[in-house]
């Protein structure tokens, strides 16, 4: 189980990181229409990573298969938080970008 978290631990801390910044972002989200998307963005992608850092936790043969539908929600919704000149908006957006640039050496791994 060790190897399990020295392999994971950087990228189940950004996935951490990364759901929390989602989480506070579709919070503080005003309840405008044109906010509502980035509110569900968020909301989904928190999900997912919150899912992914439960795989890594316990080192899950699936966490391949996870990441990449994390990456597709994690580029999503920093596409949307990006076009908001909103500093929660902005911070989960980098947070998104680094989560699925993690994820994609996890990738890489696995393809080897």
């Amino acid at each position: 189980m060790l190897l399990v978290r020295e392999t994971y631990q950087s990228c189940f801390d950004v996935a951490v990181k990364c759901a929390l910044e989602c989480e506070h972002c579709a919070n503080e989200c005003p309840s405008e229409a044109t906010m509502a998307e980035c509110a569900r963005l968020c909301r989904d992608c928190a999900d997912i990573c919150w899912q992914a850092a439960a795989f890594m936790s316990r080192g899950s043969r699936f966490i391949p298969h996870l990441v990449r539908s994390c990456i597709d929600i994690c580029e999503a919704c920093a596409d949307t938080c990006e076009q908001h000149d909103i500093e929660h908006c902005q911070k989960c957006a980098q947070a998104c970008r680094r989560t699925a640039d993690d994820f994609r050496k996890i990738i890489r791994v696995a393809a080897l």
